[in-house]
């Protein structure tokens, strides 16, 4: 447990059958928790990252003067991780300087992100510990081949009844994989399966097998249709 301020923040390594994994809780007034997922790859990214925000935070201590924005952001980067997005924000405002870091599933998600607020000093903290459990609970679980896979920039098709399918390819421990997400626009609700690479061709031979069943179908269903109006016609003829 860190305690920053008011604050207190857990670092807590986590398994389940999809893996090991890091998350990170910041507790504040009333119990209340935010929480971020970080896979060990992840956080290995996550802790390298942190670091430069430490070393710019410790610069502006020395006398270097920071370039302000209007919103207050001092400095700010993207990690893109598998199918993640963690934004980290070093701001200030008139409590003080802090980082946000905030959590988006994919690049398709409606939902808010996930997102936890650390005051600056608490930054070199959080990284020893991070340091810390990855040096003891890493080996094992990290694919080092993982920064090498070039992935395709994620699709999306709109359909009827406002709808939007989301294609946000991804790769992990386990191999790559395409997650496929469907959102209501007007609900905003959201829902997605997982497809392993090794069955994309099967899934792509299927609907494929039944979009030339429903093409014959409504073709001869056209064609019915046009010669049930033929005979009308000449049945009108004849009269």
């Amino acid at each position: 447990m860190l305690q920053v301020q008011s604050k207190r923040f857990y670092v807590d390594v986590k398994q389940n059958n999809r893996g090991r994994f890091i998350k990170l809780a910041e507790v504040g007034l009333g119990g209340r928790k935010s929480r971020l997922i970080l896979s060990m790859s992840a956080a290995v990214a996550f802790r390298d990252h942190l670091d430069k925000f430490v070393k710019f935070f410790d610069g502006l201590a020395s006398g270097n003067e920071p370039i302000v924005s209007e919103n207050g952001q001092l400095k700010s980067e993207i990690i893109v991780h598998e199918s993640r997005r963690y934004y980290l924000s070093l701001k200030e405002n008139q409590r003080g300087r802090y980082l946000r870091v905030s959590q988006r599933v994919s690049r398709g998600s409606s939902g808010p992100r996930l997102q936890i607020a650390l005051p600056a000093p608490g930054m070199t903290q959080l990284r020893d510990a991070l340091n810390e459990l990855i040096d003891k609970y890493a080996e094992g679980y990290l694919n080092e081949s993982d920064a090498n896979v070039e992935l395709p920039e994620p699709k999306h098709v709109r359909a009827e009844n406002n709808k939007i399918f989301y294609f946000d390819v991804g790769h992990n421990e386990r191999g790559t994989f395409v997650r496929i997400s469907e959102v209501k626009q007007i609900s905003g609700s959201r829902s997605s399966i997982a497809v392993p690479m090794s069955s994309w061709g099967a899934f792509r031979d299927v609907l494929a097998e039944l979009q030339e069943k429903m093409m014959a179908t409504k073709g001869v269903e056209n064609d019915t249709e046009r010669t049930i109006k033929s005979d009308i016609k000449l049945e009108h003829n004849k009269e």
